[in-house]
């Protein structure tokens, strides 16, 4: 079954997945940032209601008013430079009604700008606790350091 909306960039991971779904005759529900609020919200509840267990969402999309507590799995295909946007799609699985386990996937190719965010992921986490807890990690990152998670040669 092809998507019910086509509002995604043609060459995002997200329409690439669509692309190959429609190849293997998978059905699946689809939702991005041009999807009608009249139109997600019937897409949420026929995936609350399992009948369809598939559904691809734009982290944009995701981010925001949706309630999937009948999600197992979520897979996150490409990072924001912001760990916090992936989180607060990821906590859509996490509302209350919840009753089974989640599980969060990343998938990440080797030596890729996408390997890079979740590096900056890390030391951007590590700096927020270091501030929380008042100690002076963040004076211990280097310009250097900062570079070399930019960088390509990492």
């Amino acid at each position: 079954m092809p998507a019910v909306d086509g509002g995604e960039d043609v060459n995002s991971h997200l329409a690439l997945i669509k692309q190959r779904l429609d190849q293997l005759d998978i059905d699946y529900l689809y939702l991005d940032g041009s999807t009608p609020a009249a139109q997600r919200q019937k897409l949420v509840e026929t995936f609350q209601k399992g009948e369809m267990s598939l559904f691809l969402i734009s982290l944009k999309a995701g981010g925001s008013g949706l309630n999937l507590t009948a999600a197992g799995y979520i897979i996150h295909l490409d990072p924001w430079w912001n760990p916090a946007v992936e989180d607060q799609a990821t906590d859509r699985a996490y509302r209350i009604g919840q009753k089974n386990p989640v599980t969060i996937y990343k998938l990440i190719a080797k030596d890729t700008i996408e390997e890079k965010i979740l590096e900056l992921h890390e030391t951007k986490k590590s700096l927020a606790d270091a501030l929380l807890e008042g100690t002076d990690l963040s004076n211990r990152l280097s310009r250097e350091e900062i570079l070399r998670l930019l960088s390509s040669q990492g």
